[in-house]
């Protein structure tokens, strides 16, 4: 017999944001990982008030702060003189107008309070190494098949597993990841260990061409996490990640202002890798009877608005009050994916296109383009304001 379960593949934020979220509500979960352990890789990100908004929602935005950074300022800037282009005002004013801080805070850290509160709700919700083989709808629910032999049954399955999901093949048929042509170095550095003009509390988007990094703080300002995203025209091999000279790292950023220079240069004494961006053509919808996407396996994205964690948490959110509104059924699904749509793809349309704008061939031509915008005006209006607790899903 078919139990009243939702069952969610995939223990990152996302799956563990949508569990916690149904769990809260009443509704029954259990969460499939493949992985034999629990964890996240990586390094920053950044919770912007349209994520921080659900945390509140689950009790757990305290404790997100406490582990994170909270930085007083979002600005863009040229890669060499470190000229300021725009800024976008966080701290105290920020969370005066949203009701919610902007914080930064290590990816394992938040993974961590996420795994805490599902298991508040519910001890055994989270099951390990069960590795998706098959996928078998029928009339009344969904069944999984692992490769270990374990089965799982529920009312509806939520892919929640990921750029590589096996449930989006089940729904999409298959559709390999494509390299985007740009590639990122990840590095975490020691805030005490740079010399302190170079020490930051803000997030700063440096850019020049055919590349750009991202800076900002975490863990309270102890650490500084910076991102260079590099235009690569192809990646060898079939790893996403690769171990890489640090004589790379410092060619691609050769150049560009003192705080990148002291923060590469920090890195030497480390391990250096180089991560190949991928994504996913858009496709239309992600919904097939009583299975649905969220976060990377609906909707991938560059990370060029830091909003690939926030709109998987804002899909958990949204899927959760469907659910819990039209019971575990098809119509849920269908209410979920009719909402998520045109936002995500907005998000991921923009994302792409900030590539662009980022990646500029001159100074003259970046300081034209941002004059143009005005980035604290367009994601105060709509992308910070969305409330994925409040705003109607009818």
């Amino acid at each position: 017999m078919t139990r009243d379960v939702v069952l969610i593949a995939g223990a990152g934020i996302g799956g563990l944001t949508a569990a916690a979220m149904l769990l809260q509500q009443g509704i029954d979960v259990e969460v499939h990982e493949q992985s034999t352990q629990l964890g996240e890789v990586g390094a920053g990100i950044q919770v912007s008030a349209n994520a921080a908004r659900v945390y509140r929602a689950l009790g757990m935005l305290e404790r997100v702060r406490a582990v994170a950074a909270q930085p007083s300022a979002y600005r863009f800037r040229l890669h060499d003189s470190g000229e300021v282009l725009q800024t976008i005002v966080l701290g105290e004013a920020y969370e005066t107008r949203h009701g919610v801080p902007y914080l930064t805070v290590h990816r394992a850290d938040l993974h961590a309070l996420l795994v805490e509160r599902v298991r508040e709700l519910k001890s055994d919700a989270i099951h390990l190494g069960h590795r998706v083989e098959r996928i078998e709808q029928h009339d009344d629910g969904v069944t999984l098949h692992f490769t270990d032999g374990a089965q799982a049954s529920g009312r509806v399955l939520v892919g929640g597993d990921g750029i590589k999901s096996v449930v989006r093949e089940h729904v999409l048929g298959a559709q390999p990841p494509r390299f985007t042509g740009d590639a990122s170095w990840r590095l975490m550095v020691r805030m005490q260990d740079l010399p302190e003009a170079h020490r930051q509390h803000t997030v700063d988007i440096w850019v020049g061409p055919g590349k750009h990094a991202v800076t900002y703080p975490l863990r309270g300002g102890a650490v500084l996490n910076m991102v260079g995203c590099v235009e690569q025209r192809s990646w060898d091999g079939d790893s996403w990640i690769t171990r890489a000279p640090w004589e790379e790292l410092d060619a691609d950023f050769r150049g560009w202002n003192d705080s990148i220079a002291a923060v590469v240069a920090l890195a030497r004494d480390g391990e250096c890798y180089r991560w190949a961006m991928n994504d996913r053509e858009p496709v239309p919808g992600w919904t097939r009877g009583r299975v649905t996407l969220m976060g990377d396996a609906a909707h991938p994205t560059l990370p060029y608005m830091a909003q690939g964690a926030a709109m998987a948490v804002e899909d958990a959110a949204v899927l959760a009050r469907a659910l819990a509104r039209d019971g575990l059924a098809p119509a849920a699904l269908q209410r979920y994916e009719r909402h998520r749509l045109e936002r995500t793809a907005r998000i991921v349309g923009e994302s792409a296109a900030n590539r662009q704008l980022f990646h500029m061939d001159s100074v003259q031509a970046l300081r034209a383009s941002f004059a143009r915008r005005d980035m604290s005006g367009e994601r105060n209006a709509w992308l910070f304001s969305y409330d994925p607790i409040e705003v109607p899903i009818d």
